[in-house]
């Protein structure tokens, strides 16, 4: 039995900001090769502002999108959800030296997480997917992450069909104990609502069920994958020849930052010829550039802003090692697609990653001495990088998204059983 889905989600390559739309792809065109018939409801303001530069009709982004895709169709909805604020309103692909005046590195409102608009976005979003869900056929709804999921449960309370939210991060990662209310009410009732959760790793499974008292029974763990091309990725010449670790997300309380820099400190303390890359946007953009520069370390610290497509390749192959210092991430792709690129990682112990990846260097977030001393480790031993590139590589072959995919198939048999 081909089961159809209705995909409601909010981002999707080539407009990324974080994992889910990455994660969202890859399940995506996984199901397509398995032939499961899957519409996906997308913000269409959000994808059309970078395809080439040019905007793009609906029919010829929905054609961009479902290149080589035979069961997939795209429904682009007049929308702005757009989640997390940007470091500051300039756009990304600006690099920034950490030895700028304090004067310059704080911006009016860079600070919140969320848009302003946020609230209202949600709910027009959801009044257009209710819209779409009357003009289509399905068996099941797939909401991905918290934004989605008024909008599934509004179909599912319409329709009858199951619904099944997937979670991807709450609002505990994103924000510790002090978390948005609003948000945290939204995620408890679209977790109770649905039928089944799919969680993207025991680490978050556990959250949803202590956090939100969710029964464990209705909790499944579906890992995330990453798309191998069967070869080592080229080699990019960096513009120096000093040593070279990446940091490579958003640039929030959840990522860490904080704790790379205060790590980078110590490591230049041993170590004279290493510079950091700092990749991404985000609420603490502007503190982390101002630390770089309290620290006396500006000027071994570049901030490339947000990257993406071949600019992203080139921050992994200029990498002699990946460092992913998140005080709470529920899966963690970026480190997969490191090793895409021949780049050993060093991943925080909360993480979903972490429990289930064994060639990978382990860490406390905020055990920075630890953290140092196995970046320099890396650094200075070749044949610990080497170990930790060839077989960290062998083990991220394991993370396919074919395989994400055929759970969620049973996922949605076992849905529909119950339903």
């Amino acid at each position: 039995m081909k089961i159809r889905t209705l995909m409601l989600g909010w981002e999707f390559p080539p407009y990324i900001s974080g994992g889910l739309g990455t994660a969202c792809y890859g399940l995506t065109k996984a199901m397509d090769r398995l032939g499961m018939p899957v519409t996906f409801v997308l913000p269409r303001a959000m994808p059309i502002r970078f395809i080439a530069g040019e905007e793009l009709s609906d029919m010829e982004m929905s054609e961009y999108y479902q290149t080589g895709m035979r069961h997939v169709r795209l429904r682009p909805i007049p929308s702005t959800l757009v989640p997390y604020t940007p470091g500051d309103g300039r756009g990304a692909g600006h690099w920034y030296h950490a030895k700028q005046s304090s004067a310059t590195l704080e911006a009016p409102g860079n600070r919140a997480i969320y848009g302003p608009d946020i609230c209202a976005e949600v709910q027009r979003y959801a009044v257009h997917v209710m819209r779409v869900a009357e003009t289509e056929e399905f068996d099941v709804i797939h909401a991905h992450d918290w934004m989605t999921f008024p909008a599934g449960i509004a179909v599912a309370a319409r329709s009858g069909k199951p619904l099944v939210v997937q979670v991807h991060s709450t609002e505990f990662d994103r924000s510790g104990e002090h978390v948005n209310q609003y948000v945290y009410d939204i995620e408890r009732h679209g977790m109770h609502a649905a039928k089944m959760i799919i969680a993207v790793s025991n680490y978050t499974r556990n959250i949803i069920i202590n956090r939100y008292g969710v029964p464990p029974e209705k909790v499944e763990v579906v890992y995330n994958g990453v798309e191998f091309n069967g070869r080592a990725e080229a080699y990019y010449q960096r513009p120096w020849p000093d040593k070279t670790v990446l940091f490579l997300g958003r640039v929030t309380m959840q990522k860490g930052p904080e704790y790379f820099l205060f790590a980078a400190k110590r490591v230049l303390e041993k170590m004279e010829d290493v510079k950091f890359v700092m990749a991404g946007d985000g609420d603490m953009l502007y503190r982390s550039i101002e630390l770089a520069a309290n620290l006396g370390i500006g000027h071994k610290v570049f901030f490339t802003r947000f990257l993406r497509g071949a600019d992203v390749d080139r921050a992994y192959q200029m990498a002699d090692l990946y460092v992913m210092p998140s005080v709470s991430e529920p899966f963690g792709i970026a480190p997969l697609e490191a090793l895409q690129h021949n780049v050993p990682v060093l991943v925080s112990k909360t993480s979903g990653i972490a429990e289930t990846f064994r060639n990978a260097l382990k860490v406390d977030f905020w055990d920075i001495n630890e953290m140092a001393n196995k970046m320099v480790a890396v650094l200075r031993y070749p044949p610990l990088q080497e170990m930790l590139r060839v077989e960290g590589r062998k083990e991220a072959l394991r993370f396919r998204w074919e395989d994400s995919a055929a759970r969620v198939n049973e996922i949605y048999h076992k849905t529909l059983s119950i339903a």
